[in-house]
């Protein structure tokens, strides 16, 4: 190796990586699942450009920090990012391009997003991200659909350990609104649950001068977890209404996925208060036991289309193709690459037929590869050997000659 080269010219960008063949074959055989799957189930796939205006990221109802996207300017000093998410494009599409419906509209995507790692996402810059949109339709019926769609992309890539837990921010929203928090403390609050410190969210408490009761809901909202069982207790906790409306379609979506066979796959994680700003119902995500982040996950985001210009209930999901592998990997789920069924060997100056050969043999089905004899003279049975064919068909004078290794 030149001792002189520079060592950027053999490294990526943290964040990022390479897909070597074997990863490739099976990244884009989950895509392709993942594809069928959501075009079968009604969602049209659709596309976006890979940088926008920062302005489209800057709404109020947006979860997406300034810090975590890629900026940089175009001539005229307008801001652009690389899409750091996939769902604040297509609401946009759905106001403009797509505003006179018809509705419900579902769309679906397969595609990278970028953004600034944190822990929680393997330290990954580039995401491969597939999932769906399902714009345009109100109520448990919807939530439970989006839901059961999440539950069968796994169960069709060959995953069986994994959970689909199930939250709904406006609970919270209503022990807050009961204990009559300000903004600050409810956020601050709400990052201690989520993380669920049971300690540092004690402390936090113990800070705050609200009832004795509400203070207490608020402690053991972190263990609010279980089956839907668990809302027959919780209903009992509170007669915020909010609260209880909360409750209620939880257990209206928990009963709609019990009645599709999948209460199996599902629980009930009240303690799980992801963005108040951007979720406004339904929210959820599917954990495995592989891994220490989420495999999937999204929820009711009703305001966000507005911040385009159209009010429009909307709700769906992202499942990380990355995460994916890993945990197939961990399952010994992933599939080798299906090896060259031929080697074919012929003089392509001279030979008028065996190109034509080449396609038949290619148009059954098969893998074939032609041999191109490398500067050492390597024999075609030795370079069969050495890849794994058993198959070499020999063209001579417009005859083929088949030999089995």
């Amino acid at each position: 190796m030149n001792g002189g080269m520079n060592r950027w010219k053999q490294q990526v960008p943290e964040g990022v990586q390479d897909f070597l063949p074997d990863e490739c074959y099976n990244k884009r055989r989950i895509e392709e699942k993942l594809r069928r799957l959501f075009c079968q189930s009604g969602y049209d796939e659709i596309d976006t450009p890979i940088f926008e205006y920062l302005d489209m990221f800057s709404g109020s109802a947006t979860a997406m920090e300034q810090e975590q996207m890629y900026k940089f300017f175009e001539p005229g000093s307008r801001i652009l990012v690389l899409r750091p998410d996939m769902t604040m494009p297509i609401a946009r599409i759905a106001a403009t391009k797509l505003k006179s419906g018809p509705f419900p509209m579902r769309l679906s995507y397969l595609s990278s997003v970028y953004r600034y790692a944190d822990q929680q996402s393997a330290r990954q810059r580039e995401i491969a991200q597939a999932g769906i949109e399902l714009l345009g339709a109100n109520g448990p019926e919807a939530d439970a659909e989006v839901i059961a769609l999440a539950t069968e992309s796994l169960l069709a890539l060959g995953l069986s350990e994994f959970q689909i837990d199930i939250g709904q921010v406006e609970f919270f929203k209503g022990l807050v609104e009961e204990a009559g928090l300000t903004d600050t403390e409810a956020e601050d609050l709400r990052h201690l649950i989520d993380q669920k410190n049971m300690l540092a969210l004690e402390l936090f408490l113990k800070q705050l001068s609200i009832p004795a009761d509400i203070k207490n809901n608020l402690l053991q909202l972190p263990m609010f977890f279980g089956n839907g069982d668990l809302l027959n207790t919780t209903m009992k906790l509170s007669k915020n209404r909010r609260c209880i409306q909360a409750l209620e379609n939880i257990a209206q979506v928990y009963g709609i996925l019990k009645n599709f066979g999948l209460s199996r796959y599902v629980a009930v994680d009240l303690g799980m208060v992801q963005s108040l700003d951007y979720y406004t119902g339904i929210i959820f995500r599917g954990i495995t036991g592989d891994l220490a982040y989420p495999i999937c996950g999204g929820g009711r985001y009703d305001n966000l289309v507005a911040e385009f210009g159209v009010d429009m209930p909307a709700t769906g999901f992202a499942v990380g193709i990355k995460r994916l592998l890993i945990a197939l990997e961990r399952r010994h789920g992933l599939e080798p690459i299906p090896g060259v069924d031929i080697l074919f060997v012929h003089d392509a100056i001279q030979d008028k037929n065996g190109y034509q050969l080449i396609r038949q043999l290619r148009s059954e089905g098969n893998r074939v590869e032609v041999f191109l004899p490398p500067g050492n003279h390597l024999s075609p049975e030795f370079y069969a050997k050495q890849k794994g064919i058993h198959r070499i068909i020999r063209m001579q004078k417009d005859k083929a000659e088949e030999i089995l290794l």
